[in-house]
């Protein structure tokens, strides 16, 4: 029984990492509000090796349209601004000496589209990976030998009910997303 109960709770874990992950996905789409999370995962080549931006500069957000990058090192500027444009964000850094600043434009009625089919598709791989979540788990039920067909039963139906919720979950994510990206 405490075989059958860690399986159960194997497949809950990787179904809770597969929205924390759809979740991180949905940070880097952005809505039409500049947001520190569009340059989290932008790397610096700083003496050398790549670095996130963040441990090379200090990110803030002034205003809805404005993203700020004041980096700690000023001979940092050449770097951070060309990663930026190699990261393919879509902005256009500017450089004042001392500061980058990302103006993030308006999006477009066909930008908002196409951000919402990204978030649809990354919805969709989440829901695979749930459905992956739950086929390991069964795979595992299979291998259990001495369990009584009606506890294996009950527990693939346990396993079913995770599925469905995690599906709906990646569903009500989805709809919160889209209506943020749709929302002028």
């Amino acid at each position: 029984m405490e075989e059958l109960e860690l399986i159960v709770d194997v497949v809950k874990q990787e179904m809770n990492a597969a929205i924390k992950h759809l979740d991180h996905a949905f940070q880097k789409i952005r809505a039409g509000r500049a947001s520190t999370a569009m340059v989290q995962d932008v790397m610096v080549e700083y003496y050398g090796a790549p670095t996130p931006l963040n441990q090379v500069a200090n990110v803030m957000v002034p205003d809805a349209m404005t993203i700020s990058i004041q980096p700690w090192d000023r001979t940092a500027i050449g770097a951070i601004e060309k990663a930026i444009i190699n990261s393919n964000l879509g902005f256009a850094p500017m450089n004042n000496g001392e500061n980058i600043i990302l103006n993030v434009p308006p999006l477009t009625e066909e930008r908002r589209r196409e951000l919402a089919k990204t978030a649809k598709t990354e919805a969709e791989a989440t829901k695979v990976t749930v459905r992956n979540a739950r086929q390991d788990g069964m795979k595992e039920l299979k291998k259990q030998d001495g369990v009584s067909e009606d506890l294996i039963k009950g527990i693939e139906a346990r396993i079913q009910d995770l599925t469905d919720q995690y599906v709906k979950a990646c569903d009500d994510h989805l709809k919160v997303k889209e209506a943020e990206i749709m929302k002028v």
